[in-house]
């Protein structure tokens, strides 16, 4: 479930950002540079698969404490990243389409040289910049959601994970059609700000997991090793809490310092992206 939405939020990131370079090169009347963009897309989620390989394949490989270290620190470093990823797209997001055209209006500029040599490296440097637009916005998706697809893994399976990232990100690709064509209408800025309260708690939880397995691998002490146990009633290994656990962290038996660290973060971070108030810009006076 997470990896589903996960996958679905950012698959629809770079569905926006796709849309807005072949949207500027219509409007432009370039779209011969199309495969620029693809090139670049394709480049960058093959790093992206290779990273969310590496990262999977790098915690089947260890065993005991050296396991419980690399699950805590990749869970602690997805959460991280996804809480960058919240600031980022607030105070960066609504000015992400006039900098993602203005960029590909450069590099198509690059790309309409004459047959002369110089109209020649005009249309490689042109090529070259719409590959690095493309790659670029893309990639920092891609590696991402790598790197959450690798945490989530540590909160239920990787057969699960696989399979909520694939549909997640062909959902997200079934919208982006339906959207480019205009069959379906998204509220985006609606839709960012319900899913930016799912993945506060998502992230939440990866904190709460991390801090456990760093408990279990004896670096941080558990303050109180069971605050409650209500495994009898239930377990985090049973059905319904694997579930709760990989959605929310969920323990069934968690020490006091998980718990701390887990609502610490939720009103840390929930009261700096919603309730804090933005510095307000200084008028000079006359």
């Amino acid at each position: 479930m997470p990896a589903f939405v996960v996958s679905i939020r950012e698959g629809l990131e770079a569905v926006l950002i796709l849309s807005i370079l072949f949207g500027s090169l219509q409007r432009l009347g370039r779209m011969d540079l199309a495969r620029c963009v693809w090139l670049g897309v394709g480049t960058a989620s093959a790093i992206s698969i290779g990273v969310a390989a590496a990262l999977t394949a790098a915690g089947v490989e260890l065993v005991g404490k050296a396991e419980a270290v690399f699950e805590g620190g990749t869970l602690l470093l997805a959460a991280t990243v996804l809480t960058g990823m919240l600031f980022w797209m607030r105070g960066q997001g609504a000015t992400l389409g006039a900098r993602l055209a203005s960029d590909v209006q450069r590099a198509s500029r690059g790309g309409a040289g004459s047959g002369s040599s110089q109209g020649s490296q005009a249309a490689q440097y042109g090529t070259l910049a719409l590959f690095s637009v493309a790659f670029l916005a893309v990639v920092r998706e891609g590696i991402e959601l790598a790197l959450l697809l690798a945490a989530s893994v540590y909160g239920s399976s990787i057969a699960t994970t696989v399979t909520g990232a694939v549909l997640g990100l062909g959902v997200s690709a079934m919208l982006g059609i339906l959207l480019f064509r205009g069959v379906v209408r998204l509220h985006f800025k609606r839709f960012f700000q319900a899913s930016n309260i799912i993945m506060i708690v998502f992230a939440a939880g990866m904190v709460g997991l991390g801090v456990h397995e760093f408990v279990e691998a004896g670096l941080l002490p558990g303050l109180i090793s069971h605050v409650w146990d209500i495994g009898p009633v239930l377990s985090d290994q049973s059905t319904v809490g694997g579930l709760l656990r990989s959605l929310f962290g969920y323990t069934s038996d968690p020490a006091l310092i998980e718990i701390m660290a887990y609502l610490a973060y939720l009103s840390l971070v929930g009261w700096a992206l919603y309730f804090r108030r933005r510095p307000q810009p200084v008028v000079a006076s006359q």
